[in-house]
């Protein structure tokens, strides 16, 4: 997503001297849309962190229960690439 905003930005900056009522009704939409973007990384950034950390709480609380839950899934994940495995043999 970074590198994406990069490459945009060095294309309006690339353009910037461009002439034409077409090349500059695009420039503005793709600022917009890079703006828009940008706010929607944020939004996205901000509910990761939030998650991390209560996720980091609730393992703190409960560890024991935390411990469960991933031998769960891991022992789930082993089943299923087993046999998967199992059947691209056959």
């Amino acid at each position: 997503m970074g590198q994406l905003a990069e490459d945009a930005q060095a294309l309006m900056a690339a353009t910037a001297d461009v002439a034409g009522e077409k090349v500059g009704e695009a420039r503005k939409r793709l600022a917009a849309a890079l703006e828009h973007a940008k706010e929607i990384a944020g939004r996205v950034r901000d509910k990761t962190v939030q998650a991390a950390k209560a996720t980091d709480e609730a393992v703190h609380e409960h560890p024991y229960q935390a411990m469960a839950i991933a031998f769960g899934v891991g022992v789930l994940i082993g089943f299923f690439v087993a046999r998967r495995r199992a059947c691209k043999r056959d």
